[in-house]
């Protein structure tokens, strides 16, 4: 019994020992891990404001906004790992070889990305046109990176991968 105290007491005073050495450390990247969130959903509002006064594309607005977002939170997110002390190199070496084999792996699916990126880019149809693919037609309501939401004439809502408008005549 009396082990198992010592041994519980030893715990005790490591993780306090741990806690008074490293909790500023600790609270510090919470806190600027929490203001990098507030900044990158303030940006990607300011990129969505100056692309409506400025009378640019929704699609490519959001777009932008998207882009800004995820580039700060990398930002953010490797400011605070390097914070707690982590080395970034061997992370980002990780990173792109997961990256590389994600790739190889799901390339079907980002072909739509790859065909998303070029209706938002060349715009061949904008939001309220009507278009035609595969058989399908409708009026456009939305344009993502992976898919086009089309409205039906009955109102039904057509989801079609972006990879098949790319690849067919409009």
């Amino acid at each position: 019994m009396d082990q198992q105290i010592a041994t519980i007491s030893k715990w005790v005073d490591v993780a306090t020992a741990f806690l008074v050495a490293y909790s500023f450390q600790i609270i510090g990247a919470i806190v600027f891990f929490l203001i990098g969130l507030k900044v990158a959903q303030w940006a990607a509002g300011l990129v969505v404001k100056l692309g409506t006064r400025n009378h640019l594309d929704v699609t490519i607005s959001n777009f932008a906004a998207n882009v800004v977002r995820i580039l700060i939170l990398a930002m953010v997110i490797i400011a605070t790992l390097g914070n707690f002390g982590i080395s970034i190199a061997p992370l980002i070496a990780l990173l792109g070889a997961g990256a590389f084999g994600a790739t190889v792996a799901i390339q079907g699916p980002l072909s739509n990305y790859g065909a998303g990126l070029t209706l938002i880019l060349t715009r061949p149809f904008t939001l309220g046109d009507t278009v035609t693919v595969k058989g399908v037609s409708g009026v456009v309501e939305d344009i993502t990176l992976a898919s086009t939401l089309l409205v039906g004439e009955d109102g039904e809502r057509i989801m079609v991968p972006n990879r098949q408008i790319v690849g067919e005549i409009l």
